[in-house]
């Protein structure tokens, strides 16, 4: 911690993360940081209606989450109406001694938190970004977790802590009970989906792979993904017990916990579990493990694709991000074998 980037009399800390799970559990750690660095201060959350179900009285560096409207390209799609003044007069209000912005580049949030009235602002800045008070550069390529741990750096909190941590509380299990049931003991969990479907590796891989473990198995995934989930149970010769949007983020955290391991493709669920403490086998393509990866490898190991090129019309999609090519559908990492993955899950499992 940097006693000279402490800010003198914080009572109140905004915080601006209203996005995705993934998002949320990758800024865990700066969160935590900064709470540990402010240990006074009141923690909001600047989010959704689902981070204000998930983290309602659950332990950990939030203390409140304050649901924002839509807001374009804050909350909301950049076509939405922007949201009445008596919104940002509501949260002026709150009297944020700092407001951080852990959202993106900037383009529209630096803006928003710029209107909040705190004393100090601090965050991230793209080129094309207003600047806040204090800042760092929005680069593309970089760990999320490294990237807001740089803006709490700002601020003067520091942490060794970079995995992110989740506690599982009793709601989480009585959740899971209820949906659930009696869960068998050995279970490993397979997360098939993911919402760029780029990024999914073939479900009669995550099917070989379950069948090869002979453990009891379930297969997580959101509504969207409920086809996958199928095509997977599917093609397994074993039993699986399929888990589509029955359970609430904190049901799933409990059915993560009470698992062995859980093998997924790069999405919001793989991170959940590994907050729980559960090992974790991760099918990456290499530019999103440069951002979303595990940055630990005792219990997380991801297995990477090094395709930079789409498999079926050879369009370049490595700089800087996966680009849009006309073949939504197709894998980026095909070239991930299964003998691969189930090397790693072995070798967790033991």
């Amino acid at each position: 911690m940097s006693a000279t980037l402490l800010v003198d009399g914080v009572e109140r800390i905004a915080v601006l993360r209203a996005n995705a799970l993934g998002d949320l559990l990758l800024a865990l750690p700066a969160i935590a940081a900064l709470k540990r660095a402010y240990p006074v201060a009141r923690m909001t959350l600047l989010g959704r209606e689902w981070h204000a179900g998930f983290l309602r009285g659950r332990p950990g560096p939030v203390d409140e989450v304050v649901v924002l409207p839509p807001v374009p390209g804050v909350s909301g799609p950049p076509g939405v109406p922007p949201p009445p003044d008596d919104v940002y007069t509501d949260l002026r209000e709150r009297h944020f001694d700092l407001a951080v912005q852990m959202h993106g580049g900037g383009r529209a949030s630096n803006p928003f938190i710029r209107r909040l009235g705190a004393r100090v602002t601090a965050g991230l800045r793209a080129p094309d970004a207003p600047p806040l008070d204090r800042w760092v550069p929005y680069v593309h390529y970089q760990h999320e977790t490294l990237r807001h741990l740089e803006v709490a750096g700002l601020l003067g909190a520091s942490t060794s802590d970079l995995e992110p941590q989740v506690a599982v509380v009793r709601g989480d299990w009585a959740e899971l009970n209820r949906v659930i049931g009696h869960l068998p003991r050995g279970l490993v969990a397979i997360h098939p989906g993911a919402s760029d479907r780029r990024r999914r590796w073939p479900p009669e891989r995550f099917a070989e792979v379950a069948d090869r473990l002979g453990r009891p198995v379930v297969v997580t995934g959101t509504e969207e993904e409920r086809d996958v989930v199928d095509r997977v149970v599917a093609a397994m010769k074993r039993p699986a017990r399929p888990v589509v949007g029955e359970l609430s983020v904190g049901g799933l955290t409990a059915l993560y916990a009470a698992c062995d391991l859980l093998v997924s493709n790069d999405t919001g669920p793989r991170h959940l579990a590994a907050a729980t403490g559960t090992p974790t086998v991760g099918v990456y393509w290499c530019g999103n493990l440069v951002n979303w990866g595990p940055l630990t490898r005792h219990l997380h190991r991801p297995v990477i694709s090094w395709t930079t090129r789409c498999p079926v019309c050879g369009g370049a999609g490595a700089d800087p991000v996966m680009r849009a090519c006309g073949h939504p559908d197709a894998s980026w990492v095909g070239d991930v074998t299964v003998d691969a993955v189930l090397e790693q899950a072995w070798d967790l499992l033991r």
